[in-house]
């Protein structure tokens, strides 16, 4: 395991889910259909690598299905593992956010109707799997509307219980078995006693709120047993506190990276219905790509490259679905056994926390991995690259 900081949230950005998450699996097998196969993305600039994108039908009885986008390692796919990146939420696209905003080979140009390359794209060290998951995220569906029920929180969840559950069959399994090489996820949800107010404690440090409200969410709220679904020991002082911090962050402070600066879509939408470059530049970033991606992917012959939208979905491709119905139980879910579980099983878990980043902020990770008593080898540098042990 490593602790690792850097800046801005990683999960496709909320949490956090933004949060982000990679399953390292050896051996790729060359088994997808020829149909899928992605001759070119409209504005794309010319590449060695191969793309593939369509539906996986999972229920055919139920009519669901995912969609999924598939790159190819820049050179020598053969030799390279397969990294599943989903992105959290829940409900977020892992298509928009991992592969077209933060590790995937091609990024939204400024005026939302091209690509330009991704100079850091991790298919040039592994082949790339995304998957919108569950059904009703970005081009995925299904004909049953109970599949539109999620009960997951953020990839600090959809990870290490997929990891486990791969684990599991294994275990049982006489004949295929994964080769799980590795798993990595970013500001995780993983304990809601610590995440919620260490939410809350990073904007009071940071300046973001005043000492007042600060601490009066420290003294007036009780988040022992925390729950989303009905959250109890939560008294009127401790809601009027939170929801004043909340007003105070508003729209005008980026929630994933609080020093850069912010989109106005009002602004940016119409630029980019006029054909006009919307980019704006903050600490080498372009803060407006979520648009210029919500426009690129609305695109009919973007949507036609990708196999996507077979069903012509009546709603708009965004980020982040609104079609589900979240049931939040599972997001109570102590995900820390889960991990010294794959950990157990000599599996190597990266776990990341970006410093300016609100959402599984650096501390209560760490924080949360001292309660199970992961030893670190070389403590004095936890913060940037530990090997853990349990």
């Amino acid at each position: 395991m490593g602790f690792h900081e850097m800046g801005g949230c990683r999960f496709g950005g909320v949490l956090i889910a933004l949060l982000g998450f990679g399953l390292m699996v050896s051996n790729v097998v060359d088994g997808y259909p020829a149909e899928d196969l992605v001759l070119d993305l409209p504005g794309q600039p010319k590449v060695g690598f191969r793309q593939y994108a369509g539906y996986v039908d999972v229920d055919v009885k139920n009519g669901r299905s995912l969609f999924y986008y598939f790159v190819e390692a820049d050179k020598d796919p053969d030799r390279k593992p397969l990294a599943l990146w989903l992105n959290g939420g829940p409900g977020c696209s892992s298509i928009g956010g991992g592969a077209f905003t933060e590790l995937g080979p091609f990024f939204p140009k400024g005026d939302g109707r091209g690509l330009r390359r991704n100079s850091m794209s991790w298919n040039r060290a592994s082949n790339l799997l995304f998957v919108e998951s569950p059904a009703g995220v970005g081009w995925s569906y299904s004909n049953t509307t109970s599949d539109y029920t999620t009960g997951d929180a953020k990839t600090g969840h959809y990870i290490p219980q997929l990891a486990g559950a791969l684990l599991d069959h294994n275990a049982q399994s006489t004949d295929f078995k994964f080769n799980i090489k590795g798993v990595a996820i970013g500001n995780p949800l993983l304990r809601l006693d610590r995440d919620v107010p260490a939410t809350y404690e990073f904007f009071w440090s940071h300046g973001m709120i005043s000492d007042e409200i600060g601490l009066r969410i420290t003294n007036e709220c009780d988040f022992d047993d925390y729950t989303f679904a009905s959250p109890h020991n939560i008294t009127d002082s401790c809601n009027d506190a939170i929801s004043q911090a909340n007003s105070i962050i508003g729209d005008y402070i980026n929630n994933y990276d609080v020093i850069l600066d912010v989109c106005y879509p009002s602004i940016v939408n119409q630029e980019l219905r006029l054909r006009k470059m919307a980019t704006k530049i903050s600490v080498g970033v372009d803060v407006c790509m979520t648009y210029e991606r919500r426009f690129y992917f609305n695109l009919p012959e973007v949507q036609k490259a990708l196999h996507a939208n077979r069903t012509k979905l009546s709603y708009p491709w965004s980020m982040c679905s609104e079609e589900l119905n979240y049931s939040d139980t599972d997001g109570n879910i102590d995900i820390l056994p889960i991990l010294k579980k794959i950990i157990q099983n000599h599996i190597p878990v990266w776990v990341f926390s970006e410093g300016s980043c609100p959402y599984g902020a650096l501390c209560t990770t760490i924080k949360s991995f001292a309660s199970v008593q992961f030893v670190c080898a070389r403590p004095e540098i936890a913060k940037y690259n530990t090997r853990c042990n349990v």
